[in-house]
């Protein structure tokens, strides 16, 4: 005996092994917004306080800093030789051109800030318990962030938020830390 899929079933098959579910309403398939903690526009959900697990860890995408952005950023905002003239910092104690901490911390951030963890009304930070910067970033090298949850708790005196203690660690494409920082984040609850 053969099997005759006729076109319906062959696309919800499809759906559900793509992890799309999906429910037949007269001759259209109607989908789930979500899948994989993202809705269908490819936009992470946004999370609470209940969300939020200890050891739980979000990813972001990458970003690589040029020569030309180095020391653009270093001329405005940290204007020390070994950041924006190539040859002196020949000389220094990098022995080449590097990236500011700051300018590291500013790519950082904004990897952080549109990865995975997408905290309902932002990300407020209540402060930074440390940061440092292990190896320098060098012109061509590729950051990206991971943030793992490590504390939690509910607010004393604010009912409707949590404190939710986050480290921080840009690496780069040899997988070294670049910066690591410990974030504590203000988190409403639902």
């Amino acid at each position: 005996p053969r099997l005759v899929l006729r076109p319906a079933k062959i696309s919800s098959m499809i759906l559900l092994r793509r992890g799309l579910v999906g429910t037949r309403v007269s001759r259209s398939i109607q989908f789930n917004t979500k899948r994989d903690g993202q809705d269908m526009s490819g936009e992470p959900q946004l999370l609470y306080y209940e969300d939020l697990d200890i050891g739980q860890t979000y990813r972001t995408s990458s970003h690589t800093l040029t020569e030309g952005d180095i020391m653009a950023f270093a001329g405005q905002f940290d204007p020390q030789t070994f950041h924006t003239d190539p040859l002196a910092a020949e000389h220094s104690f990098f022995g080449r051109l590097c990236a500011s901490g700051w300018h590291t911390a500013a790519v950082t951030m904004r990897l952080f800030v549109t990865g995975e963890l997408r905290i309902a009304g932002g990300l407020i930070g209540a402060g930074v318990q440390e940061i440092r910067w292990p190896v320098p970033t060098y012109p061509g090298d590729t950051l990206t962030v991971i943030a793992t949850i490590l504390e939690k708790r509910p607010s004393r005196s604010k009912p409707h938020l949590g404190l939710v203690k986050v480290q921080v660690q840009a690496t780069n494409q040899r997988g070294q830390i670049a910066q690591e920082m410990v974030a504590n984040l203000v988190v409403p609850r639902r």
